[in-house]
């Protein structure tokens, strides 16, 4: 069923790095990445239909991390509509974290189970974006601290294809509208190679940010 976007209608967008985009230092809290690319392909396409537009994302957080944060960061603020993107966190924290371990898939449910229902209660239109991980064989570099190589993007992709499922059984139950981003990436790189639509597997390039931005706008109206 597709959400329509009224006049007035207030839209969170929140999640981890992906949906972060830096919005801390942009002057209209949005950041760089898809919600801004939402936001202003949206204001072109309808400027009979104003919408507000809030980013709550974090970069490295974790489905636990958005729980301790919900009330105030997403319920307090009572949006129309709740987008989410989070979970590769939940893959690659034992990865990249020494103190760092594996988080069941029945967690990962649990927990995301328990920020959709109170938005369910109140009625609020739900957006999941399925975690990703474009298809890299090769070793990268995360960060100065951080070596990811061939062994461990199978071993990533082994742990998010659970979860993968698991968002797509809570949009299910919650009638929720579900962006297959996996699915959309593995689709884009085959004919181009990740790197143009994430450099490291994970963030999306402005191409990458600029699918997601057409996928969301394909399930509103």
């Amino acid at each position: 069923m597709t959400i329509t976007l009224r006049p007035g209608t207030t839209v969170m967008f929140t999640g981890d790095s992906i949906t972060d985009s830096g919005r801390s230092a942009s002057e209209d809290g949005l950041g760089s990445g898809y919600p801004l690319h939402i936001a202003g392909e949206w204001g072109l396409r309808h400027p009979d239909r104003p919408v507000t537009w809030l980013n709550s994302g974090v970069g490295g957080h974790k489905v636990m991390d958005l729980e301790a944060r919900w009330q105030t960061d997403v319920l307090d603020a009572r949006p129309d509509v709740v987008s989410i993107l989070v979970g590769i966190n939940d893959v690659g924290w034992h990865t990249l974290d020494p103190e760092g371990y594996m988080i069941p898939v029945e967690d990962f449910a649990a927990g995301y189970d328990r920020l959709l229902a109170p938005l369910a209660e109140r009625g609020t239109g739900l957006i999941l974006v399925e975690p990703f991980l474009l298809p890299y064989s090769d070793s990268l570099d995360i960060d100065d601290d951080h070596h990811i190589g061939p062994d461990d993007w199978k071993q990533w992709r082994a742990d998010l294809d659970p979860k993968i499922q698991a968002v797509r059984d809570l949009a299910h139950r919650y009638g929720a509208r579900l962006l297959a981003a996996d699915g959309m990436f593995a689709q884009l790189a085959a004919a181009t190679g990740p790197a143009h639509w994430a450099a490291d597997g994970v963030h999306p390039t402005p191409a990458g940010h600029a699918a997601l931005r057409e996928a969301w706008l394909r399930l509103v109206a």
